[in-house]
């Protein structure tokens, strides 16, 4: 990574449960940030049939994912709809509106906002706990 390449705004949390994905997302989401946040949910979904995820809004600042290819989002969409159970979103706007339009109606995936302040109650819906990264 060159000193001038943006910080990806998408960072995988490590949790205490390995059914329980979760990531943050901070300052501006590119396109690229949508690529690897697919991939990384790929990841979860080859190792257990259905998982929860956790999405934390740290200082955001909007996505701009125009680039992006429609075959990508279709496919990320069709997995999700097969692989989530829950999702929680913690601070930031409130996405599980638009969120659930990104699901089809039928599909059974359970949405709840939390504010930053209710994170912990997010974490014990899901039944996980963030394991803090080492430094």
């Amino acid at each position: 990574m060159h000193p001038l390449d943006p910080v990806p705004a998408v960072r995988r949390l490590e949790t205490d449960n390995p059914e329980v994905f979760a990531i943050e997302i901070s300052g501006q989401a590119t396109s690229a940030d949508a690529e690897n946040l697919f991939g990384l949910l790929e990841g979860a979904y080859a190792l257990h049939d259905r998982i929860d995820v956790l999405v934390r809004a740290t200082d955001y600042e909007g996505a701009d994912w125009g680039e992006i290819d429609p075959d990508t989002v279709a496919e990320g969409r069709k997995r999700a709809e097969q692989c989530v159970r829950r999702c929680a979103v913690v601070g930031g706007p409130d996405w599980t509106e638009s969120l659930g339009g990104f699901f089809a109606p039928t599909v059974p995936v359970e949405l709840r906002y939390f504010s930053a302040d209710d994170e912990a109650d997010a974490w014990e819906w899901l039944g996980a706990r963030e394991i803090p990264e080492r430094i």
